[in-house]
């Protein structure tokens, strides 16, 4: 049984959208008050508790901006799973999202980094945050290599698409359609992209930048081609429809490629670990919420270019990522473009309803 079911009331209409950010209340509470008692614990006083309130809530805005276009593109596939699965991923991969992430993954990093113990970096990330944190920036090279690969052949997989006939900025998308058909014109894009930029990095870790974008491009393919296999192993079992095992990986990837940017971002606010992981993860359960709502109040067949501006702001942050290999790129501009394609897209979705709505039938 579902846990967020959708409320309606005694006119059977859809309740009010509140009730879906219930849980984002209950861990932005606890979140305040872990977040105060760190900043009091840390520093003794009352100016510091609320510097590190502070914080939390930036971050927690910082991950809501970067992650917005992430909840649409995951309320795209969670439409189309099975019932458990969705299910599944809204539980198990909140956590995945907010404990592996935003503490197990900037941990993992520095373990291998800097070649300590997971105990040792604990420990490092308590008593030497600026040194953690240093670590952290040393190590956003590949990472956006990484990230910045997977997350465009994301984007380019929803335009090359010869089932796709709805269209947002025809003279940019209608071609792409047309030119669907011809086989793996994503992946050879990508690989230009990933060419050019090697020639813009400091020739010195220009080897780096093109491991780690090269393997951004074999976790797509291997995602795609391991959860193709895993759905069909699934329906020639239960003979059910696709959407299962293998959309759930495809997503958790997703979410991860998203979430380095954030993270990484997160360190150029505050060194804490602790801090980052609080106002990060108040920030990915808001960005659960808006999953759920997106689902289960039809919004993404109801405004239908949302989706449209959702991929286009993850080519524009996979672009940023790339652009971060040899330029600065403030994170903020990263979340402000994303959260700007998607407004425009909702505007304009809002334009052709009432457009549509006032042409006789």
């Amino acid at each position: 049984m579902s846990t967020n079911p959708v409320h309606k009331d005694s006119s059977g209409s859809k309740g009010s959208v509140l009730h879906y950010f219930y849980w984002a209340f209950a861990v932005t509470f606890f979140g305040i008050a872990l977040g105060g008692l760190l900043g009091w614990l840390s520093t003794g006083t009352v100016a510091g508790a609320l510097k590190t309130l502070f914080i939390c809530g930036v971050l927690a805005i910082l991950e809501i901006s970067l992650s917005f276009d992430n909840a649409i593109v995951n309320a795209n596939k969670l439409k189309t799973m099975r019932p458990i699965w969705r299910e599944r991923f809204l539980t198990w991969g909140i956590l995945i999202a907010v404990f592996g992430m935003r503490i197990v993954f900037p941990l993992a990093i520095v373990v291998v980094a800097a070649g300590v113990g997971p105990w040792e970096a604990i420990k490092m990330a308590a008593s030497q945050p600026t040194e953690y944190s240093r670590i952290m920036q040393d190590a956003h090279l590949p990472i956006a290599a990484f990230g910045g690969t997977f997350l465009m052949l994301v984007g380019l997989g929803f335009f090359f698409d010869n089932d796709k006939d709805v269209h947002w900025v025809r003279h940019i998308e209608t071609p792409m359609t047309r030119m669907a058909s011809i086989k793996s014109i994503e992946v050879a894009i990508v690989l230009v992209v990933i060419m050019v930029v090697s020639r813009l990095v400091d020739p010195a870790l220009a080897p780096v930048f093109f491991k780690a974008a090269i393997w951004g491009l074999l976790t797509f393919l291997l995602v795609d081609v391991l959860g193709a296999a895993l759905d069909h192993a699934e329906n020639a079992k239960k003979t059910a429809v696709s959407g299962g095992l293998g959309a759930f990986l495809y997503l958790e990837v997703l979410d991860a490629s998203f979430s380095f940017d954030g993270v990484i971002g997160a360190f150029a606010i505050s060194h804490n670990l602790f801090v980052i992981a609080i106002g990060l993860g108040i920030g990915a359960m808001y960005v659960r919420s808006m999953t759920i709502m997106l689902v289960e109040q039809g919004t993404l067949a109801e405004y239908r270019y949302l989706e449209h501006g959702a991929f286009y702001a993850i080519i524009a942050l996979s672009l940023v990522m790339f652009a971060q290999s040899f330029v600065h790129v403030p994170e903020v501009l990263a979340g402000t473009g994303g959260t700007a394609l998607i407004l425009l897209a909702l505007w304009s979705s809002v334009r052709i309803k009432r457009r549509e709505s006032d042409t006789p039938q």
